[in-house]
């Protein structure tokens, strides 16, 4: 059952990134052709499966000491913080939802404007999904080891991860669109509030907390960053939903 868990967790962590990542390898080989496209994202893809090997195995031995759980806890704690206060604003509205196939007419629209498409070697389209593969990439690297490590399975979660590059690569060369049916913004609020849980817990057990039934207090942080969320969204969509009252009336009256 862990086991399935980790590779769960390493699917929705990895899918979250490259669907980002496939929008833009989709528009860089559709304007620029897809030798250039796919070689980048290859080349970024060997580049990163090389770190994981390099980070994750001995991280996986070292984890145990204090200092490592508390640079583990500490990275995981800002990731987390980040993601979850991004799924607040667009959820409460402050903040528009990130919609792929506005991203995609943006990317596309810029590599037209870029200049003529180079008969030999297309440095441009190149780095461009070389770039955009290892930046998602990492983000993806650093959810993978930091609940691998945290549920003691790396290779199950590895797994999940791989199962997620696959998919989505295979799902977007098939379709040849943007991935926007996929519920992006969803996956990364659960991440979010998965990430800063996991990140409070071991930041706690590098500074000696001992947690109230040891390993389930992630459910509880969890549980509370999610009401905590929750009651967030609702209290700034009131908010809003009265200031568009306020101005509608003021309008009315002076009409």
């Amino acid at each position: 059952m862990e086991g399935l868990y980790a590779i769960f967790i390493g699917f929705i962590g990895t899918a979250v990134e490259f669907v980002e990542a496939m929008t833009v390898i989709l528009a860089v080989g559709m304007v620029r052709g897809w030798k250039h496209a796919i070689g980048g994202a290859v080349t970024a893809s060997i580049v990163l499966g090389l770190l994981v090997c390099l980070i994750g195995a001995p991280l996986a031995q070292i984890i145990q000491i204090s200092w490592v759980q508390i640079i583990v806890g500490l990275c995981s704690l800002l990731f987390g913080i980040r993601w979850l206060r991004k799924a607040i604003l667009r959820y409460s509205g402050l903040k528009a939802i990130h919609d792929e196939e506005k991203a995609f007419k943006e990317e596309l629209n810029r590599m037209q404007n870029a200049g003529v498409v180079k008969q030999g070697f297309d440095r441009f389209a190149f780095m461009t999904t070389f770039g955009i593969t290892m930046l998602e990439g990492l983000e993806a690297i650093f959810i993978v080891i930091t609940f691998g490590l945290s549920l003691h399975a790396m290779t199950f979660t590895v797994l999940g991860a791989i199962l997620a590059t696959v998919v989505v690569i295979a799902a977007g060369f098939i379709v040849r669109k943007p991935l926007s049916k996929v519920p992006e913004n969803t996956m990364k609020y659960i991440v979010g509030v998965m990430l800063t849980s996991f990140g409070a817990f071991w930041t706690g057990e590098g500074f000696g907390v001992i947690w109230p039934q040891e390993d389930a207090s992630i459910l509880y942080i969890a549980l509370t960053l999610f009401v905590f969320s929750y009651v967030m969204v609702k209290r700034i969509k009131n908010q809003l939903q009265g200031r568009e009252l306020k101005k509608s009336n003021s309008r009315g009256f002076e009409v």
